[in-house]
């Protein structure tokens, strides 16, 4: 039997077969000695307890993709959410949380919300990600604005909320499934109050997709890696790629950069690279720190 795991919570996790039944599980112990820790999302095969008594999981089905904070695996989309007003958006942010998806194999999708309360400052921020790959989509999750062609978008996939706190996830969510998630909480089906937010859960919506909201998006560190391949994670590089003068090239302070030349001429907006530039720099630091 198969299914996958909405939550996990002190040792216990709920997972739910194709059938929409859901069971209360532990994991083998032959899981931990095979140091193997099921994460939300994970497809497992499982054996369902009888009456009162839990089911196991007997095996984590390999993994399309996983996280390491959030414990998270198997997402289809990251929706980042930043927005256009308060709080003033964070898109450095955002940079490295769709540095750290792209790193994963998982697909973004870039919402700005509360487009309706500063147009002009939403509209600037998706200038900035045009040749990105993250399709900026302008939204209201108050008045309903651009929310139908966000379900459509997201309709039978597993999806993330990512973003700063008080950009909205939660009131999004509520706005496109109709769930009653408190700003800050996970789920309706789960407890209230300050610590369930330590948990991940993946909630069932309309069209076969699930939903995962948690703050711990916001929290990701970035994986250390050889600071050069950091540029092959923005999209917006790769078409002057094999263009410059230095190879492999940084497109930092090279001359005779390709890229740099498209900055400077307006083709690839000038604050995304220079966000690019400050990650650069962090990751130089963190490589050459990498064995003290």
């Amino acid at each position: 039997m198969q299914g996958v795991i909405l939550q996990g919570i002190g040792g216990f996790y709920t997972a739910r077969d194709d059938g929409g039944a859901e069971y209360t599980l532990r994991a083998q112990g032959k899981l931990r000695r095979e140091r193997t820790k099921p994460k939300v999302g994970d497809r497992v095969e499982l054996s369902p307890g009888e009456g009162e008594e839990h089911g196991w999981i007997l095996r984590v089905l390999p993994r399309r993709n996983e996280l390491v904070r959030p414990p998270v695996a198997n997402i289809d989309v990251i929706v980042i959410v930043v927005a256009a007003a308060t709080p003033d958006p964070d898109l450095l942010m955002a940079d490295r949380l769709m540095l750290n998806a792209r790193r994963a194999g998982i697909d973004v999708q870039l919402v700005i919300n509360k487009c309706d309360l500063d147009p002009a400052r939403a509209e600037a921020i998706a200038r900035q990600y045009r040749g990105a790959e993250v399709s900026p989509l302008r939204v209201s999750a108050g008045t309903g604005a651009g929310l139908d062609e966000l379900r459509r978008r997201l309709w039978g996939k597993v999806h993330a909320l990512a973003g700063q706190s008080g950009a909205g996830k939660s009131t999004m969510i509520n706005a496109l499934y109709g769930l009653e998630l408190e700003t800050g909480d996970l789920s309706r089906k789960i407890e209230r109050g300050k610590n369930t937010t330590r948990h991940c859960q993946l909630i069932p919506v309309e069209g076969g997709g699930m939903v995962l909201d948690t703050p711990g998006f916001s929290l990701l560190e970035t994986e250390l890696f050889d600071p050069v391949e950091l540029k092959d994670c923005w999209p917006e590089f790769a078409r002057y790629e094999g263009q410059c003068y230095f190879q492999p090239c940084y497109h930092a302070s090279e001359p005779r950069c390709a890229v740099r030349d498209a900055v400077a001429a307006g083709e690839i907006d000038d604050e995304r690279h220079g966000r690019y530039m400050e990650l650069l720099e962090e990751m130089r630091q963190r490589w050459r720190d990498r064995y003290d």
